[in-house]
């Protein structure tokens, strides 16, 4: 024991149970108050009991109402500051329940974690719907494309059908024209064929072709002579070349040449251009009938070639020509095939020649007529594709090919083709050009690819001479990238944009209220970390554990109440409401060796009576701030403080075996720490204040 000024008081041991209340400020507040009771249990030896103090000397009641400070601060003076405090955010005589930290930071992290997961999801779901608006707008368009381009293709098709038609019913009737003129005249000179020619031929032919609407049309009339007449025909044509080449050049109106000069570049009999001889002109020797070519339209020697057609066998000079006369003349039908057409001296471009019959005679309908000449016409596949579309509406590749299958001598069925002649072109509105002799459209587009077959005389199998090529000519008709750039539009990043800036504003208005959310909860979490505060300097951590526990407990189990505060209530009288309120138990703990430690100052209430408030709080603030520190130092628990009467114990909340021994050395270290702070404050307080000594009891 300790001899000095101070009393000790050493009380028999006994059991104490230790029961914590804490009442809490609100957040703004900067002082916390606690009370603590101990209650004895089964025998006390001395009959001595410990209990609550109420109520404080006047000098301590004036000072817990008119100032603020530290550790020293009664229980009124925390009643009175939190309910004026609390007063703007809480209901009159209500304080908020308390949340505890661990709860609130779990709270926060599953508000963080539903932030990023609907981020996520707004961001997913702008790519996704940005996506599919990108898809079906692009699909649109490409729809579009794909109608487009079918009504561009059928027109193609259907022009060149009713062209090809057209002329096809222009040159039969030309045909059946010359036959009936023919006729006329052979009654009327009392001649036959193949001894005719044409009169104003030029005139006739430039009929056809503005009726057909072929731009540049080769027309040639041909005669079929038979063999004992080859002689008598050479006489008949060397005297009518004069008349008709004179007409042509009349009313053609061609002034390179003149009749004369013509006649000297024609050959005198019927001949073909050999290509073993270097297509030099030979007679033709073979027997039988010959077709001698007789007038032409346009007039002139044609381009790449140095003599004039007349007298010249079609048939014998060119193959394809031949196959195409042995199907007209065993079909007694028009027949199509491939033809080149020279356009300067040094190049040709890919064109049909047709080959129409004229018979002798009437027609009756019969198939007794004999075919006595031929109307040859030559066209560049290029004058069927003109003037189809509109300006404007560009980039439609056309394929031409021209196939010609042998047919089997055996069974009359059509063999892989031996002949195959392709050319690509392309329309730009109203015009169209070649691009290339090969089949050059962009394979990514076949599937948009039509079709069609350009003629079809009804020509069968059956009626084509073993051997001879039966040409097909067919069109392909393929968008290009041309058409579909002019085809496209910006209604893709149109609509994505505008897609995209409306989940941009939804996002917004989400941040914006996420954050006026977040805003709130910081300001709820700053309260619940300065309540955390406040409660942690007050209570242990096991006893503040506990204290969360029951809250948390409480808030999940809707038990959670209010504590009202009017101003009045004490501490025992604050539990006791809220005991009745929630209808749990108090929270207590058996602690069954503790020593509790009572020091009050000797001379307080004759010192304080002298003093203003402010000196008073001065004294007990200095004081009792070091009495914590040293409590802290040696693991005290700093129970409360009454007025000048500090109260604390060892062994509880952590019980420990040496429990009476660290009150000692705490008790003795407070009267040294009493000393010191007494001749530090003497100059400040006063003379008389050395006068105060340091009572101390231990209860073990």
């Amino acid at each position: 024991m300790i001899k000095e000024k101070a009393q000790y008081t050493i009380i028999p041991s006994f059991r104490v149970s230790l029961g914590i209340l804490s009442q809490i400020s609100s957040p703004g507040a900067n002082m916390a108050a606690s009370s603590s009771f101990i209650v004895a249990e089964d025998s006390i030896e001395d009959g001595n009991m410990i209990r609550e103090t109420s109520k404080n000397s006047q000098a301590t009641e004036q000072l817990t109402h008119n100032s603020s400070g530290g550790g020293s601060e009664s229980r009124s003076y925390t009643e009175s500051r939190s309910g004026s405090e609390s007063g703007n955010d809480i209901a009159p005589h209500r304080q908020p329940v308390y949340v505890p930290p661990s709860v609130a930071k779990r709270e926060e992290a599953d508000v963080l974690k539903a932030r990023g997961l609907v981020s996520i999801i707004l961001l997913l779901a702008v790519a996704g719907v940005a996506t599919t608006t990108n898809l079906l707008v692009k699909q649109h368009e490409e729809s579009n494309f794909e109608n487009k381009f079918e009504g561009y293709a059928s027109e193609i098709i259907i022009h060149i059908e009713s062209s090809a038609g057209k002329f096809f019913d222009v040159l039969d009737s030309f045909a059946s024209s010359i036959g009936a003129q023919a006729a006329a005249e052979h009654a009327l000179r009392n001649t036959s064929w193949p001894f005719y020619r044409v009169p104003q031929w030029s005139v006739q032919a430039e009929k056809l072709a503005q009726l057909t609407g072929i731009e540049s049309p080769l027309v040639g009339f041909a005669p079929i002579v038979p063999e004992d007449e080859r002689d008598e025909w050479r006489s008949f044509a060397a005297e009518q070349n004069p008349l008709w080449y004179q007409e042509s050049i009349e009313s053609e109106g061609y002034t390179e040449m003149t009749a004369q000069e013509l006649v000297d570049f024609t050959i005198p009999f019927t001949y073909f251009y050999d290509k073993e001889n270097f297509y030099h002109p030979t007679p033709v020797a073979r027997p039988g009938e010959v077709v001698s070519y007789f007038q032409s339209y346009p007039i002139g020697i044609p381009l790449g070639l140095p003599l004039m057609l007349t007298n010249i066998d079609p048939i014998t000079s060119s193959p394809e020509t031949e196959d195409v006369y042995r199907i007209t003349k065993a079909a007694r039908s028009p027949a199509l095939g491939f033809s080149r057409i020279n356009i300067d001296t040094e190049r040709s471009i890919p064109g049909s020649q047709m080959i129409q019959p004229i018979f002798d005679g009437p027609d009756t309908g019969a198939d007794d007529r004999k075919m006595v000449a031929i109307v040859l016409i030559q066209i560049p596949w290029l004058d069927f594709l003109r003037n189809i579309l509109s300006e404007g509406e560009n980039g439609i590749n056309v394929v031409v090919e021209s196939a010609c299958p042998r047919i089997d001598e055996d069974d009359k069925q059509s063999l892989a083709p031996t002949e195959r002649n392709v050319a690509t072109y392309l329309i730009s509105g109203s015009d169209a050009v070649m691009l290339e002799e090969a089949d050059i459209h962009d394979p990514k587009y076949d599937a948009y690819g039509m079709s069609d077959v350009f003629a079809d005389f009804g020509i069968f199998r059956s009626q084509v001479p073993e051997g001879t090529c039966l040409p097909r000519m067919t069109l392909y008709v393929y968008p290009t990238a041309e058409l579909q750039e002019s085809l496209k539009t910006n209604n893709s990043v149109i609509y994505t944009v505008v897609v995209v800036l409306i989940f941009v504003f939804t996002t917004l208005v989400f941040l914006l209220y996420d954050y006026s959310v977040g805003k709130r909860q910081r300001t709820v979490m700053e309260r619940i970390m300065k309540q955390e505060r406040i409660v942690s300097d007050i209570f242990p951590t096991a006893i503040r554990d506990r204290i969360f526990e029951n809250q948390a407990k409480n808030m999940v189990t809707g038990d959670a109440d209010m504590l009202e505060d009017d101003g009045h209530l004490g501490l025992s009288e604050a539990f006791a409401r809220k005991t009745n309120t929630n209808g749990s138990a108090p929270m207590a703990d058996l602690f069954p060796s503790v020593t509790v430690i009572f020091a009050d100052l000797v001379g307080f209430t004759a010192w304080s009576s002298a003093r203003e408030p402010h000196h008073v709080f001065i004294l007990l603030e200095t004081i009792y701030g070091a009495f914590d520190k040293l409590a802290y130092r040696h693991g005290v628990f700093k129970v409360e403080t009454v007025g000048d009467c500090y109260v604390a114990a060892v062994g509880l909340p952590e019980a420990r075996a040496d429990h009476a021994l660290i009150a000692c050395r705490f008790a003795r270290e407070c009267q040294k720490k009493m000393k010191d702070v007494i001749l530090k404050l003497e100059l400040t307080l006063g003379p008389d204040t050395s006068d105060l000594e340091l009572r101390t009891g231990l209860h073990r």
